[in-house]
């Protein structure tokens, strides 16, 4: 009767809007919360996120290991005069598998590719000729080494003395530039498909439409996603990156804080990535072919197995400009080179402009239903 008109206020001496306002403080912990245990949960998505990577540089690792170099596969002709001689003069270059063919088995073996390079004598005993396809690299040098061993088995004696220092860097091998590829495609995996089928699925559910009666905003849900993702940044670097290192002996030349910095922003906009790919999908079908649309040219062009150098330069701008690409130029830079975080800063505002541009979007085109 005497209390002072005004809002009712629930038990405790709350008023409604104050629990409201604590509902919205609390919902992206517990929103978290939820992505962490749907993971945990999948045994699935832990496999390839923690373990396929690892068994994927494991065996292409142990495929490209430094083995020496390699035996080139010669074939000679032997209907032709001198053949013996040749063969007597290949036989000498431990580099060099010599077989010997006739006429149409040593045309068969060159189209079959089971040669690299075919020797036919000539007529004249100081002559020889070369039968090879120039648009294989491997024939070209195999024509190079044979016509060496040929010219060093007929008396030409060379005129400057060489020795040989063999040496074997950390750094340069095939396996020190994949794991930095592969952490950056699994990055870029582990976000798209991790985000983008769990908000598909959740509105395929009817899920999403559920949570448009409560106090969440769209920005708090969507974060939420990218939340959970940091959670998991850390176990993922620390495996991978660990797995090479102490398998491989990866080196880490730079700074791991860099590192670390390098792989949240990864996430980051790769999430943003993920996001904007859920925005309007209704079913995991339509987001797959999404995701996959986005991420393929990736893995083809930004440099994951092999260097994306090998395209023509007049589409290098673009490429340079694709997220995975900065991603994996940063992280080989940093794990490599040593590089400082003010010579990875055009890498990184590239991955920070993707992450912003792409975040906004999805909170632009995202529908709960």
């Amino acid at each position: 009767m005497g209390g002072r008109a005004g809002a009712p206020r629930a038990s405790g001496g709350t008023t409604g809007r104050e629990r409201g306002d604590r509902f919205k403080r609390s919902s992206m912990v517990q929103l978290t919360l939820v992505r962490f245990r749907e993971f945990i949960r999948e045994p699935e998505a832990v496999f390839w996120t923690f373990i396929f990577p690892i068994l994927l540089a494991a065996g292409l690792g142990i495929a490209f290991r430094q083995r020496g170099p390699d035996k080139v596969l010669i074939g000679v002709v032997t209907s032709s005069p001198g053949s013996a001689a040749v063969i007597q003069s290949l036989a000498k270059d431990s580099t060099l598998v010599v077989t010997a063919y006739d006429d149409s088995a040593a045309a068969r073996a060159l189209r079959t590719g089971k040669v690299a390079l075919l020797v036919v004598p000539g007529s004249a005993k100081d002559s020889v000729r070369y039968v090879y396809d120039r648009g294989r690299s491997e024939a070209v040098n195999a024509r190079l080494m044979v016509d060496r061993a040929v010219q060093i088995g007929a008396g030409r004696v060379d005129a400057v003395r060489a020795t040989d220092t063999y040496v074997t860097e950390a750094g340069s091998r095939y396996i020190d530039f994949l794991i930095p590829g592969l952490l950056g495609m699994n990055l870029m995996g582990s976000s798209i498909w991790g985000l983008g089928f769990s908000i598909v699925t959740a509105r395929s559910k009817k899920l999403l439409k559920r949570l448009m009666a409560t106090p969440m905003s769209r920005a708090q849900y969507l974060l939420s996603y990218l939340c959970s993702r940091l959670v998991f940044l850390i176990l993922e670097v620390v495996t991978l990156v660990g797995f090479g290192h102490w398998a491989f002996g990866v080196p880490l030349r730079g700074s791991l804080a860099t590192l670390f910095l390098i792989c949240l922003l990864a996430a980051i906009s790769f999430g943003g990535l993920g996001l904007l790919t859920a925005s309007r999908a209704k079913t995991t079908e339509a987001v797959s072919g999404i995701m996959n649309f986005i991420m393929l040219p990736m893995w083809i062009f930004s440099g994951v197995f092999f260097s994306s150098a090998n395209f023509p330069h007049t589409v290098q701008p673009v490429i340079k400009l694709l997220p995975l690409t900065a991603v994996n130029d940063a992280l080989r830079a940093n794990m490599l080179e040593g590089a400082s975080l003010a010579a990875l800063s055009p890498q990184l505002l590239v991955i920070v402009v993707w992450g912003v541009v792409t975040f906004f979007a999805a909170l632009k085109l995202f529908r709960w239903r």
